[in-house]
């Protein structure tokens, strides 16, 4: 296994922190860490299976921090993480018989009917009063936790803004939505990077350092949410959602 140099480890574990640091919000940090890894020379497929590496010790320490911030609905996640995680087996399975390309013109659309939902509410300022389930209601969440897992899975960009999307239209406040999404995230990249290992497209030597340090970027990040609330992770995750719209239009063009 090639061994990274100390400059490449020094400028991973950098961008590492930052990615973390956003990714622990509201997802995206894969916009950052991706081409970051590309930089290195590695294959594709290993590029992304190392991503998912440090996108899965980032995800498991946003939801240890946001756990002892009492912000996750414990009960709802349990059951809902499954799902998230056999989707995401299955789509990452999926990816080897199907090409990704038709979707992007539908999550770019997606993301946009997002965005403008998002500017538009204007009572997502932490009250938290979460919807009361119906038979209806928890089955609709139900599939969309397994839909997400399998996107996740599948092709990806775009993830941690749905799963904040589905917490927010559930009644949870920002920071509420961005620590329930990060469970179900979890479950979504520990099937993923599971899935890569098995095809032997994790490199150790350059997602081992990467990974180390965004843990301590999605530790910071977290925390900053926690302590800023709503006010923060708002702008942020229109940001990301904006970022997220033009790199796919840029891809399809």
């Amino acid at each position: 296994m090639e061994l990274p140099s100390f400059d490449m480890i020094l400028f991973l574990v950098i961008v590492g922190f930052a990615a973390a640091f956003i990714d622990s919000v509201v997802g995206g940090g894969g916009l950052i860490a991706v081409p970051a890894l590309m930089f290195t020379g590695l294959p594709t497929n290993m590029v992304l299976g190392t991503n998912k590496l440090g996108g899965t010790l980032s995800s498991l320490t946003s939801t240890v921090s946001f756990l002892f911030s009492g912000k996750i609905n414990g009960k709802l996640v349990l059951l809902l993480f499954p799902l998230s995680f056999i989707g995401s087996a299955l789509g990452t399975y999926t990816i080897h018989l199907v090409p990704s390309t038709f979707l992007k013109p539908l999550v770019v659309g997606l993301l946009i009917v997002i965005l403008i939902y998002t500017l538009l509410k204007k009572n997502w300022d932490g009250s938290g009063q979460q919807v009361r389930f119906t038979f209806a209601r928890g089955l609709a969440t139900a599939v969309c936790a397994f839909a997400l897992g399998f996107y996740d899975g599948f092709f990806g960009p775009g993830t941690g803004s749905f799963l904040l999307f589905l917490f927010l239209m559930l009644g949870f406040d920002f920071v509420g939505a961005s620590a329930n999404a990060k469970v179900l995230n979890l479950a979504s990249n520990i099937a993923s990077l599971a899935s890569f290992f098995w095809l032997k497209s994790v490199h150790l030597g350059y997602g081992l350092p990467m990974g180390l340090s965004m843990i301590a970027g999605s530790l910071v990040g977290s925390q900053v949410a926690i302590r800023k609330g709503s006010k923060y992770v708002k702008p942020l995750f229109i940001g990301i959602t904006v970022i997220l719209i033009g790199k796919q239009i840029w891809d399809m063009l």
